[in-house]
């Protein structure tokens, strides 16, 4: 069994695996590479459920994280984690939107939608990581 303080860390790798696939999704499409395009933001989906379903368990378990930073680094950390909290609120609509209209060949609205939720998707995965290294690592909540 995976103890409940190591969710933390997965949740951070989860995000920065999800962060290497939508830019290399990117990169991929604007070269015109459409399978390894595809391949990547299938992957980046799963990563989200995957995300998803550990996030609401870790939270379920072991409540809101505390974070320990003073002085001018609470406002700029409590910005940072509002903007990630309502990107990822943004999103959960917004992906599975994008993602059917590719899935169902609807490649002019899927673009549409895929320049709005790709850039805020990117977003929300790196300053989740941000987040992290922060709260964990940086600024721990000591009590």
């Amino acid at each position: 069994m995976i103890e409940i303080s190591t969710l933390p860390h997965i949740l951070a790798a989860i995000n920065s695996l999800t962060v290497i696939m939508l830019l290399a999704g990117y990169a991929f499409i604007r070269s015109g590479d459409i399978m390894r395009h595809r391949a990547c933001m299938i992957t980046s989906v799963i990563l989200a459920v995957l995300f998803l379903i550990v996030y609401v368990y870790y939270h379920l378990n072991a409540g809101l994280a505390k974070f320990g930073g003073e002085g001018v680094i609470r406002p700029v950390y409590f910005t940072i984690l509002i903007l990630h909290v309502l990107g990822a609120v943004a999103l959960v609509p917004m992906v599975p939107i994008t993602f059917l209209r590719a899935l169902r060949e609807r490649f002019d609205a899927h673009k549409r939608l895929a320049r709005w939720t790709w850039p805020l998707w990117l977003y929300v995965s790196a300053s989740g990581v941000v987040v992290y290294v922060m709260a964990i690592h940086i600024y721990p909540y000591t009590g």
